[in-house]
């Protein structure tokens, strides 16, 4: 897609009451950024939603602090998304630093895709389908796309549907799905979802949060079964009637075979495969 102009842009970095010095590093070498120090961390939600207080450019883009655009690609982004007026959310394609897929376009979860995701079960199965469904892992990730969802590490929005759905809910998520909420919130509004592979960018996922990899592990399972609450009509057609009364269970349990994963058993398997193993939400 041709880009007719660059786009014009103002750089906002929210920095979540940091104690490694990185504020003043920001603000020492890139004077022309936008930098807000907030006095306690407020999570991803709290965080983003500063930068959208008083907005008046056509789009905000969310991007994490381990991720960065690939040349053009954000002008690529914006000239499409001018072209796609009912596009309420856009996500790029996202790489991983060895230039691998990272899955960042998925369908809304189901349970069966809970029983297979990130626990051992999945690994006795790796082609099972209710994981590769949620994962779109049918998808070449080559076109564009309608979807479910887009990753919050790096997801364009534009400002009318801001104005329509709201901000991040902070007050419900402090950390994970709430990207899913978001995307759910902008289809039940009417707007479009969409993946659009010409932009790229590239995620070194994890690099935040693996210094705190159980609490994080934790905090994933908190907002699933958030999001399962706030969200229970949506999810009516699909959790099993009989499965109902297990799903806080589900997730919970999840949890804790993977941090067991992480601590005891991957720490053996990684001696004869000579490489860690990093845990994914």
């Amino acid at each position: 897609m041709a880009v007719q102009d660059p786009a014009t842009l103002e750089i906002v970095v929210v920095d979540n009451a940091s104690e490694d010095g990185s504020p003043d590093m920001v603000e020492a070498e890139f004077p022309e950024v936008n930098l807000i120090r907030l006095p306690n961390n407020t999570g991803f939600s709290g965080g983003n939603n500063v930068c959208f207080e008083g907005l008046t450019a056509d789009y905000a883009l969310l991007l994490n602090s381990d991720a960065f655009c690939a040349p053009g690609s954000l002008d690529i982004l914006i000239a499409f998304a001018d072209s796609v007026p009912d596009a309420g959310i856009i996500g790029p394609k996202v790489l991983n630093p060895d230039g691998t897929i990272q899955y960042s376009c998925r369908r809304f979860p189901t349970f069966a895709a809970g029983v297979f995701r990130n626990v051992y079960l999945g690994r006795l199965f790796p082609s099972n389908k209710p994981a590769a469904d949620y994962l779109m892992q049918d998808f070449d990730h080559a076109s564009v796309l309608d979807v479910d969802w887009v990753s919050g590490c790096a997801m364009l929005i534009r400002r009318t549907c801001l104005q329509e759905i709201g901000p991040l809910d902070d007050k419900t998520f402090f950390m994970y799905c709430e990207d899913m909420d978001w995307c759910l919130r902008a289809h039940q509004a009417g707007w479009r979802v969409l993946y659009f592979p010409d932009a790229v960018i590239t995620h070194a996922i994890g690099r935040s949060s693996d210094k705190a990899a159980d609490r994080m592990i934790l905090e994933h399972s908190r907002s699933m079964w958030k999001f399962y609450q706030k969200h229970r009509p949506f999810f009516q057609d699909r959790v099993p009637t009989l499965l109902k009364p297990l799903v806080p269970l589900g997730i919970y349990l999840r949890a804790y075979v993977r941090i067991a994963r992480r601590r005891f058993i991957n720490p053996i398997l990684n001696v004869f495969k000579g490489k860690p193993t990093r845990e994914r939400a």
